[in-house]
């Protein structure tokens, strides 16, 4: 199966309006994601790349969902990770063939083998927030640099905060500085192999009360300007590939 097939699959009627703003054909394919390859997908949520990653490599390759932790006391974790195992069951055609994992901050990763690929998508701010910082950010890259394969790709994509704001920024608005993910990424290892702005948005300014949550999909405001962030659109995000 190519990847415009997985992606034009009739099961992604109800989120192939976002691609516009993911793009994922040309992402996956900047990671160069290939159908025999055993690839991890790091908190996939309800699993928006995973209705495209889980057909895609069903055949000839491997596919890891390291969702939360089953037993974590974070109640919005438990349902999130709930609510992506209840889609698998229901589908069983499409994700018969998911592995679902665990990873845990900072660094637990429950994938026994070598892998090809490591994907996370729009995380690395949650992982940097809440008192995080710099130091969890880069443990779980140590632990991504570890799972994969000599030549294996990190691939990330990220709501990206304007180069000219400060490192404080990152705390609480939910964008991060590419400098400092490829900082963190080549000290854990990596080398950044290549950037696109595939995801870029230059209608957004990452400057809002209530942070990224203010734009598309979340539309934290609710009704208040509503039509101004929707024609802003979701967020600019950095696109890297990290090479072991």
């Amino acid at each position: 199966m190519s990847l415009e097939e997985a992606i034009n699959m009739p099961h992604r009627e109800g989120s192939s309006a976002r691609d516009e703003y993911r793009h994922p054909l040309q992402t996956l394919e900047f990671f160069d994601v290939e159908p025999d390859m055993t690839v991890v997908e790091i908190w996939p949520g309800q699993g928006w790349y995973t209705e495209i990653l889980a057909p895609y490599l069903k055949d000839e390759g491997k596919f890891y969902a390291a969702h939360f932790d089953e037993d974590s006391k974070i109640q919005f974790f438990h349902n999130s990770r709930a609510g992506f195992k209840a889609k698998l069951k229901q589908s069983p055609a499409l994700y018969s063939q998911v592995h679902l994992a665990e990873f845990t901050l900072p660094d637990e990763l429950t994938v026994d083998e070598p892998v090809d690929r490591i994907l996370t998508f729009r995380n690395i701010h949650n992982w940097y927030m809440n008192g995080g910082g710099e130091a969890r950010v880069e443990q779980a890259f140590k632990a991504f640099y570890e799972k994969l394969k000599p030549g294996g790709v990190l691939g990330v994509v990220e709501h990206r905060l304007p180069p000219e704001r400060s490192a404080q920024d990152q705390e609480k608005s939910g964008y991060m500085l590419e400098k400092d993910i490829i900082r963190l990424a080549e000290a854990a290892g990596f080398k950044l192999d290549g950037k696109s702005e595939i995801n870029s948005n230059k209608k957004d300014t990452a400057d809002y009360e209530q942070g990224v949550w203010t734009l598309p999909p979340t539309l934290r405001l609710g009704e208040q300007d509503r039509d101004h962030y929707l024609s802003i659109g979701e967020s600019d995000r950095m696109t890297l590939r990290f090479v072991k």
